[in-house]
Order: C-alpha cells, then sequence, then structure tokens
C-alpha cells in the first residue's frame, strides 16, 4: 500500500494510545445488542495490534473499560467482564503476543475487577513481563484522575516515611508513580466516533500527545483509517519541528 510506504519513510510514532468509542452506536445501527457491538469491537482490537505490527509502532494502549463504566446497565457490565476474562485467556495462548514479544501491562484499579479477572490479569503481565519488543497496554478499570490521585497517594506516603523529600517531587518521580511508569507518553491519542473529548484518559500523559479524532465508529475502523491518523500526525510533528 502506497501509503504504508509514505508512513515508513517518515519518523515512526512510538506511542499510540486509543480510545475505542462507538461499539453501542455500531451495533444499534445494525439493530443489535450493545454486547454485539462489543464483540465487534473487540476483533477490530486484533486488527489494529497487526497494523502497529506492520509499522513497527512499539508501544499501543486501548482504553477498554474506564472507571465510569461501571455505572452502566448490570447487563452490559457483566457481558464485558466476562468478554474481557475470555480475551485475557485467549492472550496467554496467542502465538501473535509470544512471536512479536509483546509485553502486556493491565492499567487501572485493578482491585475493582472481580478476583478472576483480576488473578487472569496478573498472569498475563507476569507471563509476558521480560518481553522487550512490543508493548500492549490495556487500560481495565481505568480513570485518569483516580490514577493521579494514586500516585499523590503513594508520594505522600513515601514523604511520611522519610523515604522522599519535598523536593525531590519532580515531573519523572510523578511519572514514576503513575499506571504508565516505563511506557513512554503517547505521540498520539486517536479517539474514533466523532466525539471530540478526551473522557479522563492518560491526564498526565497527553501534555504534548497530538490529538486525533474519527468520525468512524471503533468497529468499523479500518486499516486506512489508520494510516491516515498516523501520518496526520507525523505531518503536525515535522510543520513544528518537534
Amino acid at each position: 500500500m502506497k501509503l504504508v510506504e509514505q508512513i515508513k519513510r517518515q519518523p515512526m510514532l512510538q506511542h499510540v494510545a486509543v480510545i475505542m468509542d462507538g461499539n453501542r452506536r455500531y451495533a444499534a445501527g445494525l439493530g443489535l445488542s450493545p454486547s454485539a457491538g462489543h464483540l465487534f469491537g473487540r476483533d477490530k482490537i486484533r486488527e489494529m495490534l497487526e497494523w502497529c505490527f506492520e509499522l513497527g509502532i512499539k508501544n499501543l494502549t486501548l482504553y477498554a473499560f474506564s472507571t465510569e463504566n461501571f455505572r452502566r446497565d448490570s447487563n452490559e457490565v457483566e457481558a464485558l467482564m466476562n468478554l474481557c476474562k475470555e480475551e485475557l485467556a485467549k492472550a496467554k495462548k496467542d502465538s501473535r503476543i509470544h512471536k512479536n514479544q509483546v509485553r502486556i501491562r493491565i492499567l487501572g484499579k485493578l482491585e475493582s475487577l472481580p478476583k478472576d479477572i483480576w488473578e487472569s490479569a496478573q498472569e498475563i503481565m507476569d507471563q509476558t513481563k521480560h518481553y522487550e519488543c512490543y508493548s500492549l497496554n490495556i487500560a481495565l478499570a481505568y480513570g485518569g484522575r483516580e490514577e493521579l490521585l494514586q500516585a499523590i497517594q503513594k508520594i505522600a506516603h513515601e514523604v511520611q516515611q522519610g523515604r522522599l523529600s519535598i523536593d525531590e517531587i519532580k515531573e519523572p518521580i510523578i511519572s514514576k508513580y503513575l499506571y504508565t511508569n516505563g511506557i513512554p507518553d503517547p505521540d498520539l491519542i486517536l479517539r474514533t466516533s466523532g466525539e471530540e473529548r478526551i473522557s479522563n484518559f492518560l491526564l498526565w500523559q497527553l501534555a504534548y500527545s497530538e490529538l486525533y479524532f474519527s468520525d468512524v465508529y471503533w468497529p468499523a475502523f479500518q486499516k486506512r483509517d489508520f494510516l491516515q491518523a498516523i501520518q496526520t500526525c507525523q505531518q503536525r510533528k515535522r510543520r513544528f519541528g518537534v
């Protein structure tokens, strides 16, 4: 594909973060249930991972389930939790994960998840923690404000215990206590479905990220849509000398 070659000739993005929005509206347009929309959305995740392999984008972060999503209809939440459980189990045996040495991190307030999902998340993180080629980060039970709040609490505890002084609290220290410690900040925050807001996602990390909003619902998002987002980000960075 010509667009792929154009993109590869430019400095490649190191980290893309995606707000996967529009599953329910996509399903509604087809006369299907929200759960069906989430299944379509799951399949799109697999495609996007392949696109990142092809381009050499080393870090991919996906906003899968926010802390606010717990307020949705109980049947939908239960269906989403079951889907998470199934996908975590599949990931442990996914040859693409191991062949491409993809480290999987689950970002969020994991203790708020059902115990079996929390345990499965921990297992896949332990299983892949030595992989260094790619990083797939799943924001699950995630909230940007909650992440910052927990970081502040941990830093305050370190100060209280005398292990950290007030003068030592600088940006690198704060980043160290975030869920994303060790992951570079995203070059690009991409949101599908036409909504143009961040929705409590990576509030600290997006300080210098490019923002790109697509009108396409997440399950209908195609490779060309993704390539256009990447190219647009590259052009912005080149224009401003970033």
